[in-house]
C-alpha cells in the first residue's frame, strides 16, 4: 500500500513506520524536513507545514495515497486544512484517551461521541489539550464521515525515548530527594507501551475498520507502586508536599481503557506490569 505519513520521525513514531516498512508498505514521511531519521532510502520524503494550508495544497495536490497516518493534526482546524486536499481511500488520525470526560474505570470508545457533542472551529492555543483533540474527532464525525477515518485513542504513551520525560520526572525526584506533589497518588491509571503504539497504528492500515478505538496495555497503576518500586530498588525515599514540585500526571483520575475493539481486529496489548518496571530499571540505571 501506498501510505503518507504525517509526522513520525520520534518517539513511537519510529516503531510505526519501522512496521509499515517491515510490512512491505511503500511510505512517504512528510515533516517540516528539521528532523533527521534513519529510515535511509527506505521511504520517501516531503517537507511541508502541517499547519499552512497553502503549504500542504502545494505538497498534496495530485496525490493519491492509500492510507494517510496524521500523527501531528490537533484541533478541527487542523482536520479542515488537510481535509481540502488531501486524497486518500484511509484516514488514520491520532488521537487521545483525553477527549474522554472523565475517563473511568472501563473506559469504552462509545464513551465520547464526536457526533453529539458542538462542533467549534478551533486553533490550537484556542482550547486546553483535551478539548481541542474533542473538536478534532468533531470535525471528523460531522463533516468528513466518508472519509473512512479511524481515531487511535491511546493513554500516556511511555518508552526509553519518551521525549516528555512525565514518568522519568518521578524516579528522578525519589533519586535526588527533590520534593513532589502529587494529588493522585492511588488513582489507577492505565499506559502503553511506545513500541507497542506505533505497531499499532501500522497494524489498523488495512484493516476493516472505521471510527474511534482505544489501545492501551493490558492492567494499571499507582503512582504509588511506581514510587514504591523506586524507593526500594535505589535505598531513596520519596519526599511527598504541597510546597513540591507538581508531578506530570497530576490531575489524572482513576481509570482503564478498554482495548476489546482492538482484540476483535486480532491485537493484543502487553500486560503493562510485564514491562514498567523494566523501564523505570532503565531510568534509575540512567
Amino acid at each position: 500500500m501506498k501510505i503518507l505519513v504525517l509526522g513520525g520521525t520520534r518517539f513511537f513514531g519510529i516503531p510505526m513506520v519501522e512496521q509499515l516498512l517491515q510490512d512491505g508498505h511503500e511510505v512517504t514521511i512528510a515533516t517540516r524536513g528539521r528532523a533527521q531519521d534513519s529510515f535511509g532510502d527506505r521511504v520517501s520524503r516531503m517537507t511541508l507545514d502541517r499547519t499552512n494550508p497553502d503549504s500542504l495544497k502545494q505538497a498534496l495536490a495530485g496525490k493519491h495515497y492509500d492510507v494517510v497516518i496524521d500523527k501531528i493534526a490537533y484541533c478541527s482546524n487542523d482536520i479542515k486544512i488537510l481535509m481540502e486536499v488531501l486524497d486518500c481511500d484511509k484516514y488514520i488520525y491520532m488521537s487521545s484517551t483525553a477527549v474522554y470526560d472523565p475517563k473511568h474505570i472501563n473506559t469504552v470508545e462509545e464513551d465520547f461521541d464526536g457526533s453529539k457533542k458542538e462542533l467549534i472551529w478551533c486553533n490550537r492555543p484556542d482550547f486546553p489539550y483535551d478539548e481541542i483533540k474533542r473538536q478534532a474527532e468533531c470535525a471528523l464525525s460531522q463533516v468528513y464521515p466518508d472519509k473512512n477515518w479511524v481515531a487511535v485513542r491511546y493513554p500516556f504513551v511511555i518508552g526509553r525515548n519518551d521525549y516528555t520525560e512525565r514518568l522519568r520526572f518521578y524516579v528522578e525526584h525519589v533519586m535526588k530527594g527533590m520534593p513532589m506533589y502529587i494529588d493522585n497518588i492511588d488513582s489507577q491509571m492505565g499506559f502503553i507501551n511506545s513500541d507497542e503504539a506505533g505497531k499499532f497504528m501500522a497494524f489498523l492500515v488495512d484493516k476493516d475498520f472505521n471510527g474511534p478505538i482505544n489501545g492501551c496495555s493490558e492492567g494499571t497503576i499507582s503512582i504509588r507502586e511506581i514510587i514504591s518500586y523506586v524507593e526500594e530498588k535505589t535505598g531513596c525515599k520519596a519526599v511527598l508536599s504541597e510546597d513540591g514540585d507538581e508531578t506530570p500526571y497530576n490531575g489524572e483520575v482513576e481509570y482503564s481503557i478498554n482495548t476489546e475493539k482492538a482484540a476483535k481486529l486480532g491485537f493484543r496489548f502487553s500486560v503493562l506490569k510485564d514491562y514498567i518496571f523494566d523501564l523505570l530499571d532503565f531510568y534509575i540505571g540512567a
